[in-house]
């Protein structure tokens, strides 16, 4: 039995094959499909070529940009906008021809991260995407906390905190709300404040590069983002106060955040300490893709699995 994962990510998808301690079988990636079509289409094909080589004997879990309706079933606040609406997991079930299992991506970072990556141990991880968007996961004693309503860890569309009057109201989002979080840390908002600035577009990787450089646009943007990044977490850290926060996503690699951030986040936190640690994924980029891959597992999710998971699940294994 191999358990396969997908990571769908804003702007890749990544399936991977599992043997039953975790190791890589094989992964393979392509980029965002762009319409829903094309979308299960791929993933079917991607899938195919997994049995093709490791038998049609596996587990199907996938991670996505968003999450499923507690009403309706359907997609419901992805940023990969073509989702929403759209009875994802029902179509995959059809075109896969058997049980999936799905939940956001960012509860497939935290989980991964917290059964046996850089938090396990942990008594409360926080997980955070610095992606094409900026989702979160929460996860206390290794059991996923989604909330009532499917919601919870999600701080991307939290306004950001202590704007200043330059960053106020901010850019609209895709949500249709403007300032956004995600509008400002994502690598997507990175990118567009370097624009906005230097009248240049550049890729996180090339402003980063601009940065080590000692580029002075380039050096005041990251000063900018870091500080931004800061002032998140003091709405994650003041509510649910993690042991450590767990970063994932393209911008995670930047090794300078890990120094210089945690001396950021106590000046805007209501507290005389501050103690938290702010690490990279152990797994890097195939957090997400080894979280969706162990979604079939209870031994992942102790005490019972949660309820938002428990709704998204089709059959069993």
């Amino acid at each position: 039995m191999i358990h396969i994962g997908i990571d769908f990510g804003g702007t890749k998808v990544e399936v991977a094959a599992l043997n039953v301690a975790g190791e890589f079988l094989t992964r393979n990636r392509t980029a965002n499909p762009g319409n829903y079509e094309r979308a299960i289409r791929t993933i079917r094909e991607m899938v195919a070529a997994i049995k093709a080589e490791h038998g049609s004997a596996c587990t199907i879990g996938i991670g996505v940009p968003g999450s499923i309706s507690i009403t309706t079933g359907k997609m419901r606040n992805a940023n990969s906008t073509y989702l929403n609406g759209r009875p994802f997991r029902e179509d995959l079930c059809k075109a896969l021809g058997q049980n999936v299992y799905l939940a956001n991506d960012a509860n497939c970072l935290a989980m991964s991260e917290s059964f046996d990556g850089a938090a396990a141990g942990s008594h409360i991880a926080a997980a955070i995407i610095l992606g094409t968007g900026c989702g979160g996961g929460l996860v206390v004693d290794c059991q996923l906390i989604e909330g009532r309503n499917g919601i919870a860890g999600e701080w991307g569309h939290l306004s950001l905190p202590f704007p200043t009057a330059e960053e106020a109201p901010g850019p609209q989002c895709w949500c249709g709300k403007h300032g956004c979080l995600e509008t400002w840390i994502s690598g997507t908002g990175f990118q567009r404040d370097f624009q906005a600035s230097s009248g240049i577009a550049l890729t996180s990787e090339e402003i980063i590069e601009r940065f080590r450089e000692g580029d002075s646009v380039a050096v005041a943007a990251f000063e900018r983002w870091l500080d931004r990044l800061a002032r998140g977490l003091t709405a994650i850290c003041g509510v649910i106060d993690p042991d450590v926060v767990v970063l994932g996503g393209g911008l995670s690699n930047v090794e300078e955040i890990y120094e210089r951030l945690p001396k950021l986040v106590p000046k805007y936190l209501f507290s005389d300490a501050w103690t938290t640690r702010v690490i990279k994924a152990k797994w890097g980029d195939s957090s997400g893709v080894r979280g969706a891959a162990r979604l079939w597992s209870s031994a992942n999710i102790p005490r019972g699995e949660s309820k938002v998971l428990e709704r998204a699940r089709v059959g069993s294994p």
